[in-house]
């Protein structure tokens, strides 16, 4: 079974953005949205870390060593691009002006709820900035492996791992698809080039339901 590469994922969820849309996106997949070509719609990339206003991820040897996303990659700076202080970034998010925020997650519930912050039997850690995020931006789309690296599913009927937050996730991007949460299963939105109903169903642990 073939189907959508990290990149290719990102590409995809990047198409749902809409024009002048402020764009929050989190570390590992996520950042990988701000290397997709979006035409001429004008999209805003907002970290947390307070680089407002970036673009793709830059090739070693074109890179500002001092110049990173949310994940610590170096990027580069659009026009009308802002360096802001981390306090200021937080208050872009908690007064409701991310318009998107991108997250990784370990599992997603068919009811909307996502887990992305500790893992079974792990022992401290904290929720962080994925709990301001899910509590104030707009929208939460999410990109994940479909499944572990031991074949379990990753989009649940329940989540069974510390959940982040409830009811909140509108989209899901995986290798597999394009996916939206729809209480009892999933609302397929697209399928992956390659990939069948059948084993999209097969590798996920709540019913398909037809977009």
């Amino acid at each position: 079974m073939s189907g959508w590469d990290r990149q290719q994922m990102a590409d995809r969820l990047a198409r749902e953005f809409q024009d002048g849309w402020i764009v929050n996106l989190g570390v590992g997949i996520p950042t990988l949205c701000s290397n997709t070509d979006i035409g001429d719609r004008d999209i805003l990339y907002h970290a947390e870390n307070g680089v407002i206003g970036y673009g793709p991820v830059l090739p070693a040897g074109q890179e500002d060593l001092h110049l990173v996303n949310a994940g610590g990659q170096n990027v580069s700076l659009n026009p009308g691009a802002a360096i802001v202080h981390h306090a200021d970034s937080f208050g872009i998010i908690r007064s409701g002006r991310i318009d998107v925020t991108v997250m990784g997650a370990y599992e997603v519930a068919a009811s909307g709820d996502f887990a992305n912050w500790k893992l079974a039997g792990q022992l401290g850690g904290g929720i962080g900035g994925a709990m301001d995020l899910a509590a104030c931006a707009q929208r939460v789309f999410i990109i994940l492996e479909h499944t572990t690296r031991k074949g379990e599913p990753r989009l649940l009927r329940q989540c069974s791992l510390p959940v982040t937050a409830r009811g909140v996730v509108t989209l899901v991007a995986t290798n597999l698809g394009l996916f939206a949460p729809a209480g009892e299963g999933f609302a397929v939105r697209e399928l992956a080039p390659g990939v069948s109903f059948e084993a999209a169903q097969t590798a996920t642990g709540a019913p398909l339901l037809p977009g």
